[in-house]
């Protein structure tokens, strides 16, 4: 594994997956870290590398705004009964996941299945790689951050019409490159179970599970 624990690679994937979204940077506490994202259904977050119930609770009774999201890294049927009334768990089972760049199998060179185009761009440290078919139709995407000697991989996504072709692989190939070429030598993101078949693929391992919980509406855009 590239961290040397779960502490070490949650502080990696916050500030990655903030540089990513453009959000704010973390602000760090003695449980963890909150990050200002600044959007209706996605105000802010908190993150806990270590849950415990009393804290759980105290964060989830203090936080009675709608769009609070919270992360932590344990199973949702341990997460759930420590939330405060309000509170739901959000967007299914995660998993947080660890690769070293340096030797993932994505370095492996990845053609371009015949009928798409690919596109990669990089501004203020973010590169993103885009798909579409020949005439132009969005087919799949992905991006990643790099902060330091880590990668964050975040909003992978294939169209369900174009997936069971290689873009996913493509893509992430696309991304861990990029990222090897800026100086990353340790990949790590949270996926969700469908995902998990990807990156597993691609020479990823869980390191953690990972479970959101949200205070208020469950939008579709998590």
């Amino acid at each position: 594994m590239p961290f040397t624990d779960t502490a070490e690679a949650v502080r990696a994937w916050v500030h990655g997956w903030s540089a990513s979204r453009g959000a704010a940077q973390p602000a760090l506490s003695t449980w963890g870290f909150t990050v200002d994202v600044g959007l209706p259904g996605h105000v802010m977050r908190h993150v806990l590398p270590a849950a415990d119930e009393e804290t759980v609770h105290d964060i989830t009774q203090r936080a009675t705004a709608p769009g609070v999201w919270l992360k932590a890294f344990v199973p949702p049927e341990t997460l759930e009964p420590w939330l405060a009334p309000g509170w739901h768990l959000a967007g299914g089972p995660g998993y947080l996941m660890c690769v070293p760049l340096a030797v993932a199998p994505t370095q492996a060179p990845v053609p371009i299945p015949a009928g798409y185009r690919l596109n990669t761009w990089t501004r203020d440290g973010v590169t993103r790689a885009l798909v579409r078919t020949a005439d132009g139709v969005f087919a799949a995407r992905g991006q990643i951050a790099v902060t330091g000697d880590t990668a964050v991989v975040d909003q992978v996504e294939t169209d369900p019409a174009h997936q069971r072709r290689g873009l996913g692989n493509l893509v992430m190939h696309s991304l861990t490159a990029a990222a090897t070429e800026q100086g990353a030598t340790a990949g790590v993101l949270g996926a969700t179970p469908q995902g998990r078949a990807l990156y597993e693929r691609t020479g990823w391992r869980v390191l953690a599970p990972l479970t959101s919980a949200l205070r208020g509406p469950d939008p579709t855009d998590t």
